[in-house]
């Protein structure tokens, strides 16, 4: 079985080889000719997988996309073809609630803010959202939700409409897909109408879809008005609008949810979906694969609590590495190479507590105890 990957996924040899010759290309510029052959084809967003790469192609059996979003997928087509489909949803969810958790602290200590006293309002509750809130009901971090697919599902959800929202919370943090039309539609969710609501001092967070936000319309606000904003995704990734890093806080190239973990998840997921249509059992499990931690083991006094945590969790990650990366190397290496040169990062997970019983309140965040 010929398998072509994304050649930035990882471990994809590792947990695929078994099952066939592995190939890797570039997500970027893969063209139809180069997976004409392949009868299995991991992508992640980067790739836009419609006809146009697929016609010459007459043997293919299974797409996976190792990413939670699948805007890039023409699922209709692949549908037309009885070509299997599954992506890698939840994959990288908890790496993205550590990175928006990094930045909360980060941004707290900036402006000296006590977390407990603001507002976090979370646009798009889905895996990552929900996960979201979770954790920052952990830091009595105050909550409002905006979810209209869910208000419209499910009958207790409690739902704040965006523009009340935006009136309403101190800091927002995006979560949605991006979706183009339809009375649901996330594209420049926030412009230059909704960006007049905000409070003057609305901290932006973005670990979304670049488009979520329209940025001129951020620039031209940010250059009246300064807010604190924060911007893992980008509007034409990779050429971005690099006129907005001086108005920036934080500034990543799309890796929120890149921990070894996330991405690795990715492609686990992808190969026991693929194992099950093969009806084989799989031989690789993630947990055997994944790389031994820097930092292992944490033994936790007695009186460990809230206002601790946040230097916990810095022993295996902090915002503020990624965003003096990125400015350092973004006009010369430039977004791509970020994202593909990206240093490790473990998950709270990969940290093992010791001593006093783990808080349930720790448990909301990630963590895990040695028992």
């Amino acid at each position: 079985m010929k398998i072509y990957a994304d050649e930035n996924m990882p471990l994809v040899a590792e947990f695929f080889a078994h099952l066939g010759e592995v190939t890797l290309f570039n997500g970027r510029t893969v063209s139809p000719e180069q997976v004409a052959d392949a009868e299995v084809l991991l992508v992640r967003s980067v790739t836009p997988v419609n006809a146009a790469l697929l016609k010459p192609n007459k043997v293919l059996k299974f797409i996976g996309t190792a990413t939670i979003g699948m805007e890039h997928i023409d699922q209709g087509y692949l549908a037309s073809r009885n070509i299997s489909f599954s992506s890698a949803t939840g994959c990288n969810a908890q790496s993205v609630v550590e990175y928006v958790l990094s930045v909360l602290w980060y941004l707290a200590e900036k402006y000296q803010w006590q977390l407990s006293n603001k507002i976090l309002g979370i646009v798009g509750v889905g895996n990552i959202g929900q996960r979201l809130a979770e954790a920052a009901a952990a830091l009595n971090i105050n909550v409002l939700l905006c979810d209209p697919l869910r208000a419209e599902t499910e009958r207790n959800f409690k739902h704040t409409p965006f523009n009340q929202l935006c009136r309403q919370a101190d800091i927002i943090s995006f979560h949605t897909p991006m979706t183009k039309t339809g009375p649901m539609a996330s594209w420049h969710l926030l412009n230059k109408d909704t960006l007049s609501l905000l409070k003057a001092d609305c901290a932006l967070v973005n670990a979304s879809r670049g488009a979520v936000i329209d940025n001129q319309a951020l620039l031209h606000a940010l250059q009246f008005q300064p807010r604190p904003v924060v911007l893992d995704v980008w509007e034409q990734e990779p050429d971005i609008l690099q006129a907005l890093l001086p108005y920036l806080d934080i500034a990543t190239a799309h890796i929120a949810g890149h921990s070894i973990e996330g991405k690795a998840r990715g492609t686990a997921m992808l190969y026991q979906r693929l194992c099950q249509l093969l009806a084989v059992t799989p031989e690789q499990h993630l947990a055997a694969l994944l790389p031994v931690s820097a930092v292992t083991k944490v033994q936790l006094s007695a009186d460990f609590g809230l206002p601790d945590v946040q230097n916990l969790a810095r022993l295996l990650y902090d915002v503020r590495r990624d965003d003096a990366l990125f400015r350092y190397h973004i006009q010369g290496e430039g977004f791509d190479w970020l994202r593909k040169s990206y240093p490790p990062r473990r998950e709270f997970s990969s940290l093992q507590l010791a001593g006093a019983k783990l808080p349930a309140w720790m448990a909301q965040l990630g963590f895990t105890s040695q028992e």
